[in-house]
């Protein structure tokens, strides 16, 4: 079973990935600096909370694991 903190570490790590890809998606998109950071900020909060939270409830699903 993962720990708590092990989850947090990588969504931030998954997340600052994500936010770098996604603010450079939105000025390409956008043409506009401010407007991507702010998609890739709103992107970024939502991606976080669902995948911490997507991350817990399977470290309690035991389909699939095999004990070594």
């Amino acid at each position: 079973m993962e720990t708590r903190r092990r989850s947090l570490v990588k969504a931030l790590v998954w997340n600052a990935i994500g936010f770098a890809t996604m603010t450079a998606v939105g000025v390409v998109v956008t043409g506009s600096a401010s407007l991507g950071g702010v998609m890739a900020l709103a992107n970024t909060a939502l991606g976080f909370t669902c995948y911490v939270i997507y991350e817990r409830v399977w470290t309690r699903i035991t389909w699939g694991r095999v004990n070594v």
